[in-house]
């Protein structure tokens, strides 16, 4: 008898890392407090194994963007941009959201981490 998280596919998924060596995604989570950073592991690991989620932990964005959404303990909204590509899910930037609309800076950091993976062969 096999469990369920043996039948159940888990999509890879990496920290963007720059061309430099640094994973920002990474170190943003790193600089938050431990049951924050829990919590949103917790939704990047489900998505994992749900690829692909819709709503409420999953929204599609355009151009093949699609934000993980966290409500943490501490009252604060999370969201990890995220793209799949080539059968891997990359995890492009991670902010805290302040206001209804995802803010256009976020999503050009996140689209443009998306082209260096989308390029990078």
């Amino acid at each position: 008898m096999t469990s369920d998280r043996e039948e159940t596919p888990k999509i890879p998924l990496v920290f963007f890392k720059s061309r430099n060596g640094a994973e920002p995604v990474r170190d943003w989570l790193k600089a938050m407090d431990r049951d924050d950073r829990l919590e949103i592991g917790g939704d990047l690991q489900r998505v994992q194994y749900r690829w692909p989620v819709g709503m409420p932990l999953c929204r599609a964005l355009k151009g093949g963007l699609w934000e993980v959404r966290t409500s943490l303990a501490s009252k604060k909204i999370s969201r990890v941009l995220i793209c799949f590509h080539d059968g891997v899910l990359f995890a492009l930037h991670g902010f805290i959201k302040k206001t209804q609309k995802t803010p256009d800076e976020d999503l050009a950091v996140a689209r443009k981490r998306m082209k260096e993976v989308e390029n990078d062969k």
